[in-house]
This record gives C-alpha cells, sequence and structure tokens, in this order.
C-alpha cells in the first residue's frame, strides 16, 4: 500500500499581532483595543489546521532570527510539522497587525522580513514523495525572492503531485506573470469572493468560479469560498454546485480560509472526494470564526461532531 502524503507548505509563517477594536478610525484617527494577542499565524494557521485534522505537515518557508523570529520559532519547535529551513540569521521575522472590528470582518498591515527571502537553493532541499499535497500561499508570491524561485521549482514538480493554490487578498498585486506560471500548475484553486473578482476580472459566484477554472490546469478545480453561504466548487466539463455551510454566531472572521484550507486538503490526503473534502472545510471554518484568535481552527472530532449533527 502507498505512503499516505503529506501537505507540504509554501508559504510565509509571521507572527500576527491580533487586535479586536470597534470599527477602523477614520484617517488621522485613533480607536482603543478591547483585547489584543501576539502569536505566530500567516500559514501557521493552514499548516496547523491540517494538522489538527491528521495530517502529517511540510514546511518550506524562511524566517528569521530576532524578537518576531523567537515566536516563530518556538511555534514551528512546538508544531510537530518537517521544518525544512534552518532560517535566516541576520534578519528578523515579520508580523502582520490585524484589525477585527464589531462586524468580525478583518484588516490587515504586514511588515515584510525573513519569510520574503525564499531562494530556489531554499526549494530545492524539499524532497516531494509521491501522494504529497502541495499548497501554495499567495503572501508567498507577493515577495521579489520567493516570486523569483517559486514558480520553476512547482513547473518541475511531477505531474501526478497535485498542488492546492490560495492566492490571498494581494492577488492582484502579484506580478502577472508569476501569477500565470503558478496558476497553469494548479490543480486546485481556492479563494474567497473578493479574490475570485479580482482574479476573475469582475466576475461573481459562479461564473467567477467557471471563469477561473479557464486558468488553471486542464481537469483542475476551482472553489470559492463564501461565508455564511458555504463554498461553489467548478469543475472543468460540469456546472458549479454550491456546498452550503453550517449556521453558526461569528465572533472572529480571521483565520478562516485559513481553517478551510488547512482541513480541505488533510481532507484530500486521506483520499475524501473533492466535494466531500470542501463540505468538511466549510464546517472547519465555520466552527473557527466562532473563537477569537487567528489559529482557532477544530480539530478532528470537533468536525466530525459538527457533521453528525447534520
Amino acid at each position: 500500500m502507498s505512503e499516505q502524503g503529506r501537505l507540504v507548505y509554501v508559504g510565509n509563517v509571521i507572527v500576527d499581532l491580533v487586535m479586536q477594536i470597534n470599527a477602523i478610525p477614520e484617517p488621522g484617527g485613533d480607536t482603543l483595543a478591547h483585547s489584543s494577542m501576539m502569536t505566530a499565524g500567516g500559514g501557521f494557521n493552514t499548516m496547523i489546521a491540517a494538522k489538527r485534522d491528521g495530517a502529517d505537515v511540510v514546511f518550506t518557508g524562511q524566517y528569521g532570527t530576532g524578537p518576531f523570529g523567537s515566536t516563530v520559532r518556538a511555534a514551528l519547535a512546538e508544531s510537530g510539522f518537517d521544518v525544512v529551513q534552518a532560517g535566516v540569521d541576520d534578519v528578523d521575522s515579520g508580523y502582520c497587525v490585524a484589525l477585527v472590528d464589531a462586524t468580525t470582518e478583518r484588516t490587515f498591515v504586514t511588515s515584510v522580513g525573513a519569510e520574503g527571502l525564499l531562494t530556489a537553493d531554499d526549494l530545492a532541499r524539499v524532497t516531494l514523495r509521491e501522494n504529497d499535497i502541495v499548497f501554495v500561499s499567495g503572501y508567498s508570491l507577493a515577495h521579489a525572492s520567493n516570486a523569483a524561485a517559486t514558480p520553476g521549482w512547482l513547473e518541475g514538480i511531477p505531474g501526478h503531485v497535485r498542488i492546492v493554490l490560495d492566492p490571498s487578498p494581494l492577488i492582484g498585486e502579484i506580478d502577472p506573470d508569476t501569477r500565470d506560471r503558478v496558476l497553469r500548475r494548479t490543480d486546485i484553486l481556492t479563494l474567497n469572493a473578493r479574490e475570485s473578482q479580482i482574479l476573475s476580472g469582475g466576475g461573481e459566484g459562479a461564473a467567477a468560479a467557471d471563469r477561473l477554472s479557464s486558468m488553471i490546469r486542464v481537469g483542475g478545480s476551482v472553489i470559492v469560498r463564501d461565508g455564511e453561504h458555504g463554498a461553489i466548487l467548478a469543475r472543468a466539463g460540469s456546472s458549479a454546485k454550491r456546498i452550503p455551510a453550517i449556521e453558526i454566531t461569528a465572533v472572529d472572521s480571521n483565520g478562516a480560509g485559513d481553517a478551510h484550507g488547512g482541513v480541505l486538503t488533510a481532507a484530500l490526503l486521506r483520499g475524501v472526494a473533492l466535494p466531500d473534502a470542501v463540505r468538511r472545510a466549510n464546517v472547519a471554518a465555520a466552527l473557527a470564526v466562532t473563537r477569537v484568535g487567528p489559529a482557532t481552527s477544530p480539530t478532528a472530532a470537533e468536525i466530525d461532531e459538527a457533521l453528525a449533527d447534520e
């Protein structure tokens, strides 16, 4: 019997500075946060979601040395991930200020550090297994060094290895050639409704998903995450279908997409059919937004219980 694959993550782990506020202040204004936290975030959230749902995880990205790098290193050491890189000695890790307002919407401002220094030599250290799934984050593609190294590495991956791409809110800022090269090697494109409109050129819902399916690898699939409305799944040669979410009361939408991507990939690694994997990921994302913080993806048992109650 062949060995079960791993989630091989090509993206960034940084520090999240998360603040809960009533509303984003007007330009030149100020506001007081009623709670805050500092924690490892970015791609860490996707990987820990997959880990909690039973997947083995390989982290391929770079990270730094300094106050923020120490937080990242401690989280990686405790995670159980296979960490490929040794880290950068003379540059600190970056950080993201995440503002979560009373509507649960989140707004990000990110400072880039060592995670933006990934090279082709770094990626050459990654050894893939037959059943691995490579998960690529668009946040990584927004950095010049990472963007120069990643497309060629992906193009050299054997065709049977599936690639999942989450282009991130920065999709509109990624170099078009880099973006298109990665899309052409993408088997599963997963993105939220706003990102789907940007990438598709203004389409919405099923129309955007259908249009995006022509931009990725032949035979690939597109998942448009649509919050409380669930997700739209589009595959070449078949009509797009909506896969519903469960009803919850949201308190913090930060990390919902990360939970969705991690659990989706973990399910696919176990051989779950894609529509069922999307359904499971919808449940994980819904449970995640009932909790405050970025790395709030539920355990496999919690997802199973929620599915059984449906």
